[in-house]
């Protein structure tokens, strides 16, 4: 198989500088209708991307070998325009996890529910961890939402996890290839971490020091977070696409998540009137299965439970045909979260690691 791939990857070569290959034959086969079968003679897109699966982290997608990778990622990434529809999922750091639990988690997230990305949530300051993701996001095929996190304490430690991230970044010669975005997150705006301008100014600096390898910027954050320091829009126009916190639950009119489409409408329409064309995922996405002291709803008619959680995600799915035609190459969802583990009642998976409910989300419409 490793000869097949490799010579297929020099085959491929003289398409595109990617050198991205497709999936050898007896490797772990994508869903076949997850996958855009194209002729040997594909030419790239007009943004410069080869379409899928030549291009990373496309499903039928399969990393060349460390050796061969491009000097550079420009023409790496799949088309922004084809990143659509479920995503993957955001997975929660703070515990730490060891190399084979990420490896383990991160096979999961790729085979199991087809991802494309893992979106980074929380922290983890232990020495080489960013390498570790690195490392387990390479060997399964996905992307990367990389963040430095603020969390809740209205403190500087954002400094130290900003400077140990950048240095990761250009110090591992693959992050390059598996980083899609930079984040500075969680809520900064909402949270009342840093003035809009001081953000904007933090965004423009990291944009600068990662010209050279490439990775965009951008801010994790809630439409009320920019509406209520005034639309912020210097954030908005400082960032390269616009990651939206979209949590209906929260909302003042919540019901049941069936009901919730008109709520993610409105953020959603907000963020269309103020973002400039940019490409939009929705990354902290999702609707407690549970309530709990920091997850209190606005609204009395607000259902946290089970079926509430999948049918939030459900609604997602029946309306792929309106986010795939949203200005900027369509919405990109991301499931918060993970495992109930990593935040309690946001899971796919519960506690004991069994799955809540069906989820098989569509990856294209």
């Amino acid at each position: 198989m490793a000869l097949y791939a490799l010579l297929s990857f020099l085959a491929l070569s003289s398409l595109s500088l990617t050198r991205a290959v497709p999936l050898a034959n007896g490797g772990a086969q994508p869903h076949p209708e997850q996958v855009d079968h194209v002729s040997a003679n594909a030419t790239a897109s007009k943004s410069g991307a080869l379409p899928a699966p030549f291009c990373f982290p496309a499903l039928g997608f399969q990393m060349p070998p460390p050796a061969f990778l491009p000097p550079d990622n420009t023409h790496w990434w799949c088309d922004p325009a084809t990143e659509y529809a479920f995503v993957g999922f955001s997975y929660e750091v703070t515990a730490c996890q060891s190399r084979e639990q990420l490896h383990r988690e991160f096979r999961d997230i790729r085979q199991h529910f087809k991802s494309r990305y893992v979106r980074l949530y929380g922290a983890c300051d232990r020495e080489g961890f960013y390498d570790d993701i690195v490392d387990a996001a390479y060997a399964n095929t996905l992307g990367v939402h990389a963040l430095i996190w603020f969390g809740f304490n209205l403190d500087d430690v954002w400094i130290g996890r900003r400077d140990t991230l950048l240095t990761a970044l250009h110090a591992n010669p693959r992050a390059k290839f598996v980083t899609r975005v930079l984040q500075f997150g969680s809520e900064p705006l909402f949270d009342g971490v840093l003035p809009h301008d001081q953000l904007a100014e933090q965004v423009t600096l990291a944009k600068a020091n990662l010209s050279s390898l490439n990775i965009p910027v951008t801010v994790s954050e809630l439409a009320y977070g920019y509406q209520e320091r005034g639309g912020a829009q210097d954030v908005l126009d400082a960032i390269d696409s616009i990651n939206i916190h979209m949590l209906p639950f929260f909302a003042q009119d919540a019901s049941t998540s069936d009901q919730a489409w008109p709520l993610v409408q409105r953020d959603l329409q907000w963020f269309i009137d103020h973002g400039n064309g940019k490409k939009m995922y929705f990354d902290e996405n999702g609707w407690p299965s549970v309530t709990s002291p920091s997850v209190q709803p606005n609204s009395p008619l607000a259902v946290a439970d089970i079926p509430n959680e999948h049918g939030y995600y459900v609604l997602l799915d029946e309306h792929c045909e309106d986010l795939k035609n949203v200005v900027g190459g369509g919405v990109g969802w991301f499931a918060h979260i993970y495992s109930d583990n990593q935040e309690p009642g946001y899971g796919i998976y519960d506690s004991s690691g069994k799955m809540k409910f069906p989820f098989a989300p569509r990856t294209h419409c």
